[in-house]
């Protein structure tokens, strides 16, 4: 197969506005990613831009936005852990998508085994202690590649974002 080169005409953005209401018909899990700062305070954001990169070895990646003090902590401990919500983790994932300042007085969490990130212990059903890759930086975002060093896992209902609303997969 031959590439073929784009024209820059053709590459032109789509409004911000189309493109948010195209990625919200993509429903997908809700994670809340948290690490320590250099400091050990707790930092953490409730994020969908979650994937699957390699099984071998297991390795993940998150998209956190630039400004995000959890991408500091997270870039500042080389670690951080992703907390996949259960179904009845919706108020975890709307203080961690909020502006309230000490997100982490408002659930119980204890510090992973191996990273030292803390874990949402009662709003998680599965959780991925992750050691850092690589970071590239693309527009306003960073993707971080994470090796996966842990898992602590739960059978039980996903937590689901789609559509600009929570909802859940009953298994």
């Amino acid at each position: 197969m031959t590439a073929v080169p784009v024209s820059p005409d053709a590459t032109a953005a789509v409004p911000v506005g189309e493109f948010r209401d195209l990625m919200s018909a993509f429903p997908s899990g809700v994670a809340v990613v948290t690490a320590l700062d250099a400091e050990g305070a707790p930092h953490g954001l409730t994020c969908t831009s979650l994937s699957s990169v390699a099984v071998d070895p297991p390795t993940l990646l998150v998209c956190l936005n630039l400004r995000s003090g959890t991408l500091d902590a997270v870039r500042a401990r080389c670690g951080f852990a992703v907390n996949l919500l259960h179904s009845d983790g919706k108020r975890a994932a709307e203080v961690f998508s909020s502006a309230t300042p000490d997100r982490f007085s408002q659930v119980r969490w204890e510090r992973s085994r191996q990273v030292g990130a803390p874990l949402l212990v009662e709003d998680a059903f599965a959780t991925a202690e992750c050691v850092v890759g690589d970071v590239l930086v693309v527009a306003d975002h960073a993707i971080v590649i994470g090796r996966v060093v842990d898992i602590v896992q739960r059978t039980d209902d996903p937590l689901l974002y789609g559509f600009r609303r929570f909802s859940s997969w009953k298994l």
